[in-house]
């Protein structure tokens, strides 16, 4: 895998080939986009996602240059934006959370990198509020109707890497009250 920070642009030919009519590259052109346009709408798998983060997280050379870190909030940054899935990795320090939140619809997935976390998610009427503990090495992923709480309860930094497939459009936000979770408001790309 490699990290782009932007979107990438097809390559194909270039010179005198790339003008030169050939009916067999053109049908195989065609396929080609057809493969990549039904690729880009069907969401990846939480699983498969869980598998990118993984194996990126597993590599801190990819990324580790990039990490900051900000006493204001969390520090975040894309590191992969495809048709299909996004990439973005977190630096988070002691008190630091996301709140309740869910993911627009989005399946998705994040592995902790460096440092631990604390996860928080309803886990129905028998359950109530589900705890965990996420330290490192460890992944997580979900389906589109997940809503979670991240938080750093840690003495130290930690460091996550996330993927959403479709890429992230929207996020809403919620409190935690007795009667269950209340949407108190939503942000899109504009905010992020």
């Amino acid at each position: 895998m490699s990290l782009d920070l932007a979107p990438g642009s097809p390559a194909g030919p270039t010179g005198p080939e790339a003008t030169a009519p050939d009916t067999a590259a053109a049908a195989a052109t065609t396929g080609a986009a057809t493969l990549t346009e039904e690729r880009a709408r069907t969401p990846l798998t939480p699983k498969s996602l869980r598998a990118i983060v993984r194996d990126l997280a597993e590599q801190p050379d990819q990324w580790i240059h990039h990490v900051r870190l900000s006493t204001e909030e969390r520090w975040y940054r894309r590191l992969v934006a495809d048709e299909d899935h996004e990439v973005w990795l977190i630096s988070w320090l002691p008190g630091q959370s996301t709140g309740f939140h869910d993911h627009g619809g989005s399946r998705g997935a994040f592995a902790v990198a460096l440092g631990e976390l604390e996860e928080l998610s309803l886990g129905g009427p028998e359950q109530g509020l589900l705890i965990r503990r996420i330290t490192a090495g460890t992944a997580r992923a979900f389906g589109p109707e997940y809503v979670h709480d991240v938080r750093n309860t840690a003495a130290g930094p930690a460091v996550t890497l996330h993927a959403y497939s479709p890429p992230l459009s929207s996020m809403a936000h919620y409190e935690l009250r007795a009667g269950g979770l209340v949407r108190t408001s939503q942000e899109g790309p504009e905010q992020w």
